[in-house]
């Protein structure tokens, strides 16, 4: 399940972006930002707002798994935050209210830029 919105470029799937920018929804370089919006979605099976017509909409992942994004090591059920590299998420099992992106479905062993498929929605 996801939802288009207009964001401020055509952000790639796995991509976490923020509520913010020019446009509805933007990318940051703030860790933990409570103003997370989630992932860029990849073929959702139910796309709400699909009417949205504008320059860059892009599907934002509401309920689900979906690729995302990561830097550093992930383990399976880690919390997903936003991290200091605009688009890329980190490990927080300890977050503050509105922070979590979701939780990781699978493991990734190398501290370098990846991706992870995570759970969103109720986590």
């Amino acid at each position: 399940l996801a939802e288009k919105y207009v964001a401020d470029v055509a952000y790639e799937p796995g991509t976490v972006v923020v509520f913010g920018g020019e446009a509805e929804v933007t990318t940051t370089t703030k860790k933990g930002n409570h103003r997370v919006a989630g992932v860029v979605s990849t073929n959702p099976a139910y796309l709400m707002n699909s009417a949205l017509q504008d320059t860059n909409t892009i599907a934002i992942a509401l309920q689900g798994r979906v690729p995302c994004k990561v830097i550093g090591i992930v383990e399976k059920g880690d919390m997903l935050v936003t991290s200091g590299i605009e688009g890329y998420a980190i490990v927080n099992n300890t977050p503050g209210i509105g922070q979590v992106i979701g939780k990781a479905v699978a493991n990734k062993l190398t501290n370098d830029r990846g991706i992870v498929e995570v759970v969103v929605g109720r986590v």
